[in-house]
This record gives C-alpha cells, structure tokens and sequence, in this order.
C-alpha cells in the first residue's frame, strides 16, 4: 500500500513498479496527521490485503525558519505530520498486529514498525529547530512502542538517515559548490543514494533482523562521526 496526500501520479507510479516486479499495490490517499484519514487508509489496507505486516513510517517535510521568526503554523505542520503522523500510523498497525499474532510460515514476528528518522534526532540543526525537535520525538517514540510490544513479538526500530539524494535537500547537492560543501560533513565522502536506505528498510522488515528492537540505524556515511574534529578540531 503505497499513501500519498498531493501527488498520485509519483504514487501511481510506484504501484506500477511493485506490480511489475509481480506484486500486488494500491495507493490511497491520505493526510497521516488526519486521525479519520489514517484509519479509513489502514481500513482499505486491511480490505483489499486481509492484513498489515509491516509500517515504514516515512512521511515528513519540513517548515525551516530562525526560531525567534518560526510561526506557531510552522512549528505545527512539521510536529503533525513528522511526529504525529508517526504516533498514528504506527497505533494502528499495533491494533492490526495485536489482533492477528504471529501467523507461522508468515514471519516469527507479529509485525515490524520501521521508523524513518534522521540524524538529526542527535545532531542539533539551527533554523530547523521544529524537524530537529519532531525527529527527536520520534527516538523516543520508537524506544517505548517498542519496549512496550517487545513481549507481543512486534519488533520497531528507526532507520535514521544523513544526507540522501532527495528533493526535500537538492539546493545541498544540485551544482558542485553545494556539493562540495556537503561532503565536508560525511566521512564517507559521498551522498546517500535513496536506494542504500531501502537496502536497510528491507532487511530491517525481514526476519533476518530478528532479534534487533528498538533500535536507531544510522545510515550518514560518518554524520554522526563529527567529522569536524578528525584534525583534532
């Protein structure tokens, strides 16, 4: 089930993807901070695949401003739909994999929860200080949710990205001096690619992660390395 808010076209266009490859996908229309609109969206889910088996808690955006100038709008946007939209989406897959248990031969959990996070739960962002503030939200909600269902067998962990070749960051990377000025900040010295994350989202949704819950995966190429001290500051 691929969601989408404004843009059914990009949608669409991943459904056709997956059925290529010879799955079934469908996408549905909805606003994850609109409590009604997530229900109604894990309903149709529920209908068309007799279940849920695995919630990738990805939709965010950002609202950037210099705090004393951010906007009481601004902040909420972002809290909503990167925090909150997290808090409901991931309640009810909980509801669904409460209900259904551990299916033998399906997988030896009863559901998996991957949260899309950043390295920004960690790393303090000024003029972001509503994204910094969501994704540090969102650790600690991932942390309890999961130590909190851990006995149910419903295993959540966060995937929490550093610079990824994506729209929301292109003014980081689209002409050589951005990226340039972007690289001295990752160790590795390349950007992530949107494919080494859904590497990680794969195993991390597969019983070959099993015994993992409750964990922060960074995937920065060194981020969080604080490369500005490798000379010794």
């Amino acid at each position: 089930m691929v969601n989408y808010v404004v843009n059914p076209d990009a949608a669409y266009a991943v459904v056709e993807k997956i059925q290529s490859a010879g799955s079934n996908a469908i996408a549905i229309q909805a606003d994850v901070s609109n409590e009604e609109q997530v229900i109604s969206m894990y309903q149709q889910a529920i209908l068309k695949f007799g279940t849920v088996d695995i919630l990738v808690n990805n939709a965010g955006l950002q609202r950037d401003a210099a705090f004393h100038e951010m906007t009481l709008q601004q902040w909420q946007k972002v809290i909503d739909v990167n925090l909150t939209g997290q808090f409901l989406c991931a309640r009810e897959a909980i509801k669904e994999f409460l209900k259904r248990g551990v299916v033998a031969g399906r997988s030896v959990a009863a559901g998996k929860i991957i949260c899309i996070s950043s390295v920004h739960q960690e790393i303090p962002w000024a003029g972001h200080a509503n994204y910094a503030a969501s994704k540090g939200g969102i650790m600690l909600l991932m942390k309890s949710i999961a130590q909190e269902y851990a006995p149910h067998q419903i295993r959540v962990n966060s995937i929490c990205p550093g610079a990824i070749k994506t729209p929301i960051n292109q003014k980081a990377w689209d002409t050589p001096e951005a990226l340039n000025k972007l690289l001295e900040l990752i160790p590795y010295q390349r950007i992530g690619q949107p494919d080494d994350i859904g590497k990680l989202a794969v195993w991390l949704a597969s019983d070959d992660s099993d015994y993992i819950t409750g964990a922060s995966v960074f995937i920065d190429g060194g981020m969080t390395l604080y490369p500005g001290f490798s000379t010794n500051g």
